[in-house]
């Protein structure tokens, strides 16, 4: 019997940042495209280009109005660009002071619905399934058709470019639709998912202070029918702006009044008969508002701009993921989530959007990978969360799914731990690109992510995304990317499109505009290191020039004044196969910090001291003794976000006596008190 040792990380300790020596497993490429994929893709088409077949990421950041201007044509945005492209921020204001594309007009909508009116209008641009597999869809013309009344119908209701139209909706085509409905008249479009509560609801929708809301009866998770008409009214109630509130028959619920209340069907015939053609804006319109988590306060309302968004997607799934017209992609998300927003984006890229509302286990644990070969999805879009599970409940979809459309799978949401890289080469498909990518609602677009003509290593993300000058620096700023393990904040140095435009009334003296970067936005992003755009990730370089994010900066724990992020703990933990879920965070005692482990265990397995020796052996030597936490607790749940998130901010705040902000962002903070009392019990 062979037995194969985990060779131990070595940490050196220096200026307060632990650096971690990747393991020698960790430099074997786990995937290389051969050499007529790196031909044939939209980023080595686009290099050749350019002529920058050697250091385009280089390129893209150094010469920002060349580079951006190359984007447009080569992903063929509709609308005028312009004579300007770019714009540079003044000397010592923040980078998002600079501009790009200042004369562009444009519509997204134009740029959505490309293909209607063509000979490729009777084809799918959407296709919804539930979880009871009831499968919907509209071709590109019915869409077209589709959006042109709703604008309409929102232009009879009153509603003009720049007031707010707010969707309470699933996964679905009424989601898509109301969105571009909205966009097509300049409206600003904004979304929750129906699993939120009502004071979740009008915590975000009641800031922005939306005319039209659209909402549905109810929603299927898990097997379970939820009614949400209760919490309808509550909703209405808190939203005094409304004239008007459009109901979506979803699911047979429970008896309700639907006075006052204009069935969604209705509301679109309205529109029929005095449709409306897509309007353009300028560049820095506003398009969405999407919400912090709400873990550190009430969500922040965060105003995104059409153009910058769009660009930033069309480049993304164009040379990033290497996505076209005969592309069909799904990504598992709701409508709260921004992921959301990445999706449906594909239809400028002429691709088809699979939209899947449901539990992804309903009603077996290979649902997802059953739609890939129904539904001949070429990119797949999970969370790291979700390949963790499926991958512990030992899912082998190589053995029973054929998966011979699928070219690309996308992971994000947290970090994507090197067994979950492992299990999607050796369980899912030996010749797919990986692409573990990581951006955030703050930008609704990513820093760094996949590169279909480079390998693949374990554990890691490949690089900075195009344009996008992604680091990670230490305490003085200084680049980090000569000192691979060595961990650091993650920034973005130069500017680029899709920063937001502020924070929804960051008022400010001399700003009334709601709309204006005020004091809250600047410090969010820009106090930490004055003028540069700080994500608040801790990640580190590789010695392949690729990133791994270790966790949330400002969730990174200090014991003993040394940096650790969360992730390097939590992934040790995960691999343990009786640990089906783990939260660290910091408890401050005699002046510094314990790690406390919070474990979510396998059903029948009680934590021994056995266990718990088990787990500390295994963090000392995959990471260094100072990530051995204090104390180590199980727990029978653990508190997440609507999105499903684990929300440890929250969880140290409660431990240290600190109030918790906003807990109606969290789908359970009853976890948050037991975890409170279960510290404080005796032991």
């Amino acid at each position: 019997m062979v037995v194969r040792q985990k060779l131990p990380v070595i940490a050196n300790v220096r200026n307060g940042f632990i650096r971690l020596v990747p393991m020698p497993e960790l430099a074997k490429a786990l995937w290389t495209p051969t050499d007529e994929r790196i031909a044939k893709s939209r980023m080595s088409r686009f290099a050749k280009k350019v002529n920058k077949s050697v250091g385009l990421h280089a390129w893209s950041v150094a010469q920002p109005s060349e580079f951006w201007s190359e984007v447009w044509d080569e992903c063929a945005m509709v609308g005028t660009k312009g004579d300007r492209t770019f714009i540079p921020n003044a000397a010592g204001t923040p980078i998002s002071a600079a501009k790009f594309f200042p004369d562009a007009q444009l519509s997204v909508v134009e740029n959505f619905l490309q293909k209607s009116g063509t000979a490729h209008g009777t084809t799918e641009a959407l296709v919804a399934i539930d979880e009871n597999g009831v499968r919907r869809s509209r071709t590109w013309d019915e869409l077209s058709l589709r959006v042109a009344a709703i604008a309409g119908s929102l232009e009879q209701l009153g509603v003009v470019a720049g007031d707010r139209v707010v969707a309470w909706l699933p996964n679905s085509l009424e989601a898509v639709e109301v969105m571009l409905g909205a966009a097509s008249i300049g409206a600003v479009f904004s979304s929750a998912s129906p699993d939120f509560g009502a004071n979740g609801v009008t915590d975000r929708f009641g800031q922005i202070e939306p005319k039209i809301l659209v909402a549905v009866d109810g929603y299927r998770y898990n097997g379970k029918d939820f009614d949400c008409m209760e919490r309808l009214t509550h909703i209405r109630a808190g939203l005094p702006t409304l004239v008007a509130i459009v109901l979506v028959s979803n699911v047979s619920v429970g008896e309700h009044s639907r006075d006052g209340l204009l069935a969604y069907e209705t509301f679109v015939s309205s529109g029929l008969s005095s449709p409306v053609a897509p309007q353009r804006f300028g560049f820095d319109h506003p398009w969405y508002v999407l919400y912090s988590s709400g873990t550190t306060g009430v969500p922040k309302c965060i105003v995104h701009r059409t153009g910058g968004v769009l660009i930033q997607h069309l480049k993304e799934h164009q040379l990033h993921c290497d996505l076209g017209d005969d592309d069909r992609v799904m990504y598992f998300t709701t409508t709260g989530w921004m992921m959301w927003n990445w999706l449906v984006s594909v239809l400028a890229s002429g691709a088809t959007a699979v939209l899947f509302d449901g539990a992804p286990t309903a009603p077996n644990t290979s649902r997802l990978f059953d739609i890939v070969d129904s539904e001949r999805i070429t990119l797949l879009g999970v969370s790291a969360k979700y390949i963790d599970s499926v991958r512990k409940a030992g899912v082998e979809p190589r053995t029973s799914h054929s998966l011979q459309s699928l070219h690309t799978i996308c992971s994000t949401g947290s970090p994507l731990s090197p067994e979950g890289f492992d299990w999607v080469y050796a369980s899912v498909k030996q010749d797919v690109h990986l692409s573990s990518i990581s951006g955030g609602t703050d930008l609704c677009a990513c820093f760094v992510g996949g590169d279909p003509t480079r390998p693949i290593y374990r554990g890691e993300i490949q690089g900075p995304m195009l344009g996008m000058a992604s680091d990670a620096v230490d305490d003085k700023s200084n680049s980090l990317i000569n000192q691979p393990g060595v961990a650091g904040e993650l920034v973005c140095r130069q500017a680029f499109p899709s920063t937001p435009i502020g924070f929804w009334n960051d008022g400010r003296a001399g700003a009334p505009d709601p709309m204006q970067p005020g004091p809250k936005y600047l410090s969010a992003y820009f106090e930490r290191i004055p003028g540069i755009w700080a994500q608040g990730d801790f990640a580190s370089w590789t010695e392949h020039h690729g990133i791994v994010i270790h966790g949330r900066s400002d969730t990174t724990l200090n014991p003993g004044g040394v940096r650790i992020g969360t992730a390097e703990i939590t992934r040790v933990v995960e691999q343990h196969l009786e640990v089906l879920e783990s939260l660290v965070f910091g408890q401050e005692i005699d002046n510094d910090v314990r790690i406390v482990l919070l474990v979510r265990l396998a059903e029948g397995v009680t934590l021994s001291d056995q266990l718990i020796g088990d787990i500390k052996s295994r963090i000392r030597v995959a990471c260094t003794p100072r990530h051995v936490p204090g104390l180590v607790l199980q727990v029978g749940d653990l508190p997440r976000t609507r999105s499903n998130k684990l929300v440890e901010l929250a969880v140290a705040d409660a431990v240290n006596g600190r109030p918790v902000r906003n807990s109606e962002a969290i789908a359970n903070p009853e976890c948050i008190w037991q975890i409170v009392e279960l510290l404080n019990s005796p032991r």
